[in-house]
């Protein structure tokens, strides 16, 4: 699948389209093939490492997220999307069903496929 990822801190231009394994449901998760995503300012702030709120902050931000560069290469938290996919475990979404969610700060949303646990943020 593609996926919008970045390999390291700074403005828009880190941003690029790369090929990344497709995630594959657990017994708990629900697969949504996503089809729009939200750009928000904990999106861009996280691929900055928070430079702009000031030394402190970047700091932190690393520590969170990557020290040298960010551990999680796919950022977007909020989605909306249709189920693809439903783990054996999973009672409440079916394939067809139009969702939306937040990943928080676990991101993973600028991508074709999210796949979340069912007690996830997810209506």
């Amino acid at each position: 699948m593609r996926a919008v990822v970045y390999d390291r801190y700074g403005g828009p231009d880190v941003l690029h389209i790369a090929d990344v394994e497709k995630p594959l449901p657990r017994d708990d998760e629900v697969l949504v093939r996503i089809y729009a995503v939200a750009v928000t300012r904990a999106d861009c702030a996280t691929r900055q490492a928070n430079r702009r709120s000031g030394r402190g902050f970047e700091l932190v931000s690393r520590a969170i997220f990557g020290i040298r560069r960010p551990r999680q290469p796919i950022l977007g938290g909020d989605f909306s999307g249709v189920v693809e996919a439903v783990g054996p475990a999973v009672k409440e979404f079916a394939a067809g069903d139009e969702v939306f969610g937040s990943t928080g700060i676990r991101f993973g949303a600028y991508a074709e496929f999210i796949s979340r646990p069912e007690s996830s943020r997810i209506t």
